[in-house]
């Protein structure tokens, strides 16, 4: 019988720890090559790391959530054979792509006889998506009693179909409903922890300003529609984002110290004449900020495809980490639910964020009468350590101007 060890990977530059986000094994688990056993974490990127050799899982180093230095041992597979072993190594930047695991080679003085080390203490809390626990809330089962069937023991929904069929029935009360007592503590891990940290960097380092504007899209809504109608063939549907990028663009080219980033520790403004926008976006993981590059240099059409093309990234895990990072200013909607205003926070360290709300028709008075028009308000959010609000007001009119008459998006100079 041999041990081979898995080490923590090196999973970037600079990067001394990474987070435990997701088990698929436990311990006592029988293991295959190639077996995806555990995903990590660090700066929105997630790698994921099989298993080099067959065997049995006999130690696991933590719980999700738990930040494990690289380096370090990740888990311990008894196997059939002789172990030997390497520490993982990753070349470049991670992504969300599987990045293969090497192995760690045990020490010389542990004999080959010598008892398993300790499996690691249970976990109290069932493992299940949320989901299965308010399903299992509303048919009074406590999950510490169901098996579950899933990977690294997690219960699934047909497990707690399968407890209610062979188990005690649920007690019910006047009416036949079920009385409701039981609590649920979410450990934030992941993406969302990532979200969490940067939302207290932000609030608590930057004094925010922010100003609303109310904008007529009525113009912008029947080109967008026009050229819609027109568009070639790959070309994808036209949204309101596209016009919005170029508006930047073009406002940004008359007041640059907006498209900035602020280092508050050395006391350094970086003004950046590339305007990278970063897209708000949000996952089945949490939200997230893909970038689109350059957009100085790209049309109506080409905005939209990228635009596009990194939500589809983003959404689906694929995105890399350089698509997640480099933005020197952030746009922020939530389409259809956009509200009436909002206050989006600035994604540090920019100094400054668009907020998109939604599109609604409203009665406005024209001088003579009430006409229907299209509306819609920008909430947007500046550093105010850097950006006055005479600026940022000025800034957001100039946006508002270009968005309400949409041909001198199109003008060059």
């Amino acid at each position: 019988m041999g041990e081979f060890i898995i080490k923590m990977p090196d999973v970037g530059e600079g990067v001394a720890e990474a987070e435990l986000v997701e088990w698929h094994v436990k311990t006592g688990d029988p293991v295959r090559e190639d077996m995806v056993i555990a995903a990590v974490m660090t700066d929105k990127a997630t790698v994921e790391i099989p298993s080099p050799v067959n065997g049995t899982v006999i130690w696991l180093a933590g719980e999700v959530g738990d930040r494990i230095a690289v380096k370090a041992p990740l888990v311990r597979i008894e196997t059939g054979g002789a172990g030997e072993a390497q520490p993982m190594r990753i070349s470049q930047a991670p992504t969300a792509e599987v990045v293969k695991a090497e192995i760690a080679r045990p020490a010389p003085t542990a004999p080959v006889s010598a008892a398993p080390a300790a499996a690691a203490p249970p976990v109290e809390k069932p493992l299940a998506a949320p989901s299965v626990r308010l399903f299992a809330r509303e048919s009074g089962v406590d999950l510490r009693q169901v098996q579950g069937s899933g990977p690294a023991g997690r219960i699934l929904r047909e497990d707690v179909e399968q407890f209610l069929v062979q188990g005690a029935a649920p007690v019910l009360v006047k009416g036949g409903s079920v009385k409701k007592t039981a609590t649920e503590e979410v450990k934030l891990t992941g993406l969302r922890r990532r979200i969490a940290e940067k939302m207290v960097l932000s609030t608590s380092r930057i004094p925010h300003i922010t100003y609303v504007e109310e904008v007529d899209v009525t113009a912008l809504e029947e080109l967008r529609a026009t050229m819609n109608g027109d568009r070639r063939e790959g070309h994808p549907k036209l949204t309101v984002l596209p016009f919005l990028l170029r508006a930047l663009v073009k406002a940004i080219s008359e007041q640059p110290e907006v498209n900035a980033t602020f280092d508050d520790d050395a006391g350094i403004i970086t003004r950046h004449s590339a305007v990278h926008i970063g897209i708000a976006t949000q996952t089945p993981a949490g939200l997230t900020v893909p970038v689109v590059r350059h957009a100085e240099a790209r049309g109506i059409w080409d905005c939209a495809s990228e635009v596009v093309r990194l939500a589809e990234a983003a959404r689906s895990g694929t995105a890399t980490r350089d698509e997640l990072s480099g933005s020197t200013i952030t746009i922020s909607s939530l389409g259809p639910l956009g509200g009436i205003v909002s206050t989006p926070v600035i994604n540090h360290p920019e100094v400054a964020i668009i907020g998109v709300n939604k599109i609604a028709t409203r009665p406005i008075w024209d001088g003579t009468q009430f006409v229907p028009r299209k509306m819609m308000n920008l909430s947007s959010s500046f550093d105010h350590r850097i950006i006055d609000g005479w600026d940022a007001a000025t800034f957001v009119q100039r946006i508002r101007t270009l968005l309400e008459t949409p041909a001198l998006i199109f003008i060059e100079g």
